[in-house]
């Protein structure tokens, strides 16, 4: 039962999968994933409102199920149904993490009303953070970030001094300069609030596909010193030294992962589907070495569309990228 102090629109559902035997040999992610309950383990929480730097650390995992932001864009809308097929991908998977794992629920966004849904998950992530938990949000369409930063910076790591690094997994900056918010608009709404709270804002990009975005958003990140690089240009060695540097210069990261980051053919599912993309492999080796980092926040997966996937293909992805982050 979530207490009043979380607030969701949806509780957290049992989860289902293959069932092999209640021994801890057995257990796989259904049998492992509890309710999220505050303030239940916050005793056995190592560093209390602190990057998980422990695979002890509990997560929580929150849905933001909303392709409002898709629609606004002017995308294929279907990532709402997201949450739900990410959760029953991870179902059936082996568990071999030492930390807990529990469910808080989802945040619906309904009727358009985006940035209402925002916030309110936002709250929510500060919650969840300050209680020293390690945060994973399940999108929805990449308006999924803007939710987890308003969480992010609402924290007491960041509001307390913590240099915040954002490090997205993308063929798109997602730097559009429009007059309503969309799955396009989160990362220049977040260079905005930094500058207003006097904070620098630092914002790197592993992906990027020249051919889909225009020289104005080029322009754009390099204006507000993005670093990143080009999908074509993403051998193993150079992303892992890009991302190395950027940890460098941070305290705490959000990592976010836009699964149109990965070629259409491993990530079918989503609003558009990438003509090259980053491989699988290299994508992986990226979620190891943040995890590994001792640095990671917070993360969240967007733009899965179930509609538009293909066996679950995309789903089992981006399920075992979370599975990736956890160890």
């Amino acid at each position: 039962m979530v207490s009043p102090e979380l607030t969701v629109d949806v509780s957290p559902q049992p989860w289902t999968g293959r069932f092999d035997g209640d021994g801890a040999e057995h257990r796989r992610w259904w049998q492992a994933v509890s309710p999220y309950a505050p303030g239940a383990d916050s005793a056995d929480i190592p560093q209390k409102a602190s990057p998980a730097n422990s695979a002890e650390v509990p997560a929580v995992i929150l849905g933001f199920a909303s392709d409002e932001g898709v629609r606004r864009n002017k995308g294929r809308t279907g990532a709402a149904l997201a949450p739900a097929a990410i959760r029953s991908a991870l179902g059936p998977l082996a568990f071999h993490l030492d930390r807990t794992v529990s469910d808080a629920g989802d945040i619906v966004v309904s009727d358009g009303a985006l940035e209402a849904g925002q916030v309110r998950a936002g709250h929510a992530m500060t919650a969840m953070l300050d209680a020293g938990h390690l945060t994973v949000v399940l999108g929805g369409g990449h308006e999924t970030a803007f939710a987890s930063y308003l969480g992010v910076a609402g924290s007491d790591a960041v509001r307390g001094g913590k240099r915040l690094g954002i490090l997205n997994l993308d063929a798109h900056f997602d730097l559009r300069d429009e007059p309503l918010p969309s799955s396009g608009t989160p990362f220049l709404q977040m260079a905005g609030a930094e500058a207003a709270a006097g904070r620098a804002f630092r914002y790197a990009v592993v992906g990027i596909s020249e051919p889909n975005n225009t020289r104005s958003l080029f322009n754009t990140a390099d204006g507000l010193g993005v670093r990143y690089l080009l999908d074509e240009d993403c051998t193993a060695e150079r992303v892992r030294a890009f991302v190395a540097d950027f940890l460098a210069a941070v305290d705490v990261l959000y990592l976010t992962i836009d699964l149109d980051v990965l070629p259409a053919s491993v990530a079918p599912g989503v609003s558009a589907p990438a003509a090259y993309g980053v491989p699988l492999p290299v994508v992986s080796a990226v979620c190891r070495q943040v995890a590994e980092s001792g640095k990671l926040l917070h993360l969240d997966v967007a733009e899965l569309n179930p509609e538009f996937d293909v066996d679950g293909r995309t789903a089992k992805v981006a399920a075992r990228l979370v599975n990736t982050l956890l160890r």
